[in-house]
C-alpha cells in the first residue's frame, strides 16, 4: 500500500514537471498552456494558499485540487506531447525542482487581499455596534 501511494506521489510530480514544460511547448493548446500554467504554477509555487500547517484543510489542496488540476490538463494534451514531456519531465527530475515565484506573489497577494477584507468587514462591524 505504501509503495502504491508512493508511486502515485512521483507520477504527479512527473506530470506537474511536464505540465511545467507544456507551458513552452508549441505542439500545446493555448487553453491547455493556459490551464497548465495555472496548475504547474500552484504545484511548483512554494507559498500554498492553504497553509500546510493548518490541520487537515491544509493538505487537502495538495492531496486533491493540484492531482485533479494534472489530470484535466493532461487530457487536455494530445496523448503523443504529453508522452514525450513525461520523458523530459523523467530526465528533469534528477535535477532541482523548479520554482514559480510569480505564483508565490500572486497567492501572497491573495492573502493580503484575504486579510483585508476581513478587517474591513470586522471593522465596520465593530464601528456599527458601537
Amino acid at each position: 500500500m505504501l509503495n502504491k501511494l508512493k508511486s502515485w506521489a512521483q507520477t504527479i510530480k512527473r506530470d506537474v514537471l511536464a505540465l511545467y514544460l507544456a507551458m513552452n511547448d508549441h505542439r500545446v493548446p493555448w487553453y491547455a498552456k493556459a490551464l497548465a500554467t495555472v496548475v504547474a504554477g500552484y504545484a511548483l509555487s512554494p507559498i500554498d494558499l492553504i497553509p500546510d500547517f493548518i490541520p487537515i484543510i491544509g493538505y487537502l489542496d495538495d492531496l486533491i485540487l493540484v492531482p485533479l488540476g494534472v489530470l484535466l490538463v493532461v487530457r487536455l494534451i494530445p496523448e503523443p506531447v504529453m508522452d514525450d514531456l513525461r520523458n523530459k519531465a523523467s530526465i528533469y527530475l534528477t535535477k532541482k525542482r523548479p520554482k514559480i515565484v510569480a505564483a508565490a506573489v500572486i497567492v501572497v497577494f491573495l492573502w493580503i487581499v484575504a486579510a483585508g477584507a476581513v478587517g474591513f468587514f470586522f471593522f465596520n462591524g465593530y464601528a456599527e455596534s458601537q
